[in-house]
């Protein structure tokens, strides 16, 4: 496991990983609702405390997040939604280096 994986484990609860995870899967939080077996307001403010705890702006930088911290990395394979998003923005605006 990587430090930065190792990392995130330690600031999330064992939910907020799960919402997290689902999150990455472009779900809506109607879906990770009944997915989990818990009310919307509890996925929305699972996801504040997400925000909060990996100091990211909105969902789409935590899905980001999760994906890379759920071995989704660059340059892998085009079924990622982190290539595939990673591949749509350098066909848009050129590669970005990191």
């Amino acid at each position: 496991m990587s430090a930065a994986n190792k990392t995130t484990k330690a600031l999330l609860t064992g939910a907020e990983e799960r919402i997290l995870a689902l999150v990455s899967r472009s779900l809506t939080n109607r879906e990770i609702a009944s997915t989990v077996g818990i009310s919307p307001a509890t996925v929305k403010r699972h996801l504040e405390n997400i925000l909060r705890k990996l100091a990211v702006r909105n969902r789409v930088e935590a899905a980001i997040y999760g994906l890379t911290m759920g071995g989704c990395p660059a340059h892998s394979s085009a079924e990622c939604p982190l290539a595939a998003w990673r591949k749509s923005r350098d066909e848009k605006n050129g590669p970005i280096d990191p």
